[in-house]
């Protein structure tokens, strides 16, 4: 099996530096796949931050429609990550972002990210989003979108995707009525300036959306006596 990474990690449980590395998942990994799922939406205080995916879904991605990476302490799964060649139907994210119909086969997904609670404060998922990132050319298709969806309130998970320089490029409602950020990535032509930068608060759903209609993109965090809030500016193009 073809390591794709290798490093240490701290098991914050134990106190402990552990050996660690990637490697792309398969089919046969399915079961330990889902038992690190429902491990992880267990330590969650708000369920509804984690999108979980079903065990089709999963199948799906592992019968060649994405691509999932896993991180191991010796034989452990201890996280994962996700990409996903989404099916081209009316929830296609593409259509939220203003994407033409010709341009959809060019989107896939940054899907689920796991990692158990003893391994967190390890910069693990930045670790797998790199990894995943640098495997996406091996896949048949060519993508041209990375696109994503967070719950608003999922300040990790909004970091991640900062950190990786995606945008929010919009705010809908998605899986039967949750509000979600839809942040999405060029990778032909990302965007390297942003003038008329605005902050919002992290709970004013709707000025956010108000800035979304009139141009604005959400592009980082700020700290604010103690309070995060989102900042919008608009792209020079």
């Amino acid at each position: 099996m073809k390591l794709l990474h290798e490093g240490t990690i701290t098991n914050q449980v134990l106190h402990k530096k552990l050996p660690f590395s990637m490697k792309r998942l398969y089919l046969e990994d399915l079961p330990v796949i889902e038992q690190v799922q429902a491990k992880v939406m267990e330590s969650l205080s708000e369920k509804a931050t984690l999108q979980a995916l079903t065990t089709e879904e999963f199948l799906f991605i592992l019968n060649q429609k994405g691509l999932l990476i896993g991180a191991f302490v010796e034989n452990e799964l201890i996280g994962f990550r996700g990409l996903l060649i989404p099916e081209i139907d009316e929830e296609h994210l593409g259509w939220d972002i203003g994407l033409s119909p010709e341009e959809l086969p060019k989107v896939i997904y940054q899907e689920i990210s796991v990692v158990l609670p003893e391994y967190r404060g390890n910069r693990l998922q930045q670790k797998l989003a790199e990894v995943i990132m640098k495997e996406l050319p091996n896949l048949e298709d060519e993508f041209r979108y990375i696109c994503c969806t967070v719950a608003p309130m999922n300040i990790p998970s909004l970091k991640d995707k900062f950190t990786q320089v995606m945008y929010i490029a919009a705010l809908k409602e998605k899986y039967a009525g949750l509000v979600r950020y839809i942040l999405v990535k060029d990778l032909e032509n990302p965007v390297a300036h942003y003038t008329s930068h605005v902050t919002v608060k992290l709970d004013d759903l709707k000025k956010q959306q108000q800035l979304l209609d009139e141009g604005y993109v959400g592009i980082d965090f700020q700290l604010v006596h103690g309070f995060y809030e989102l900042q919008f500016a608009k792209p020079v193009l």
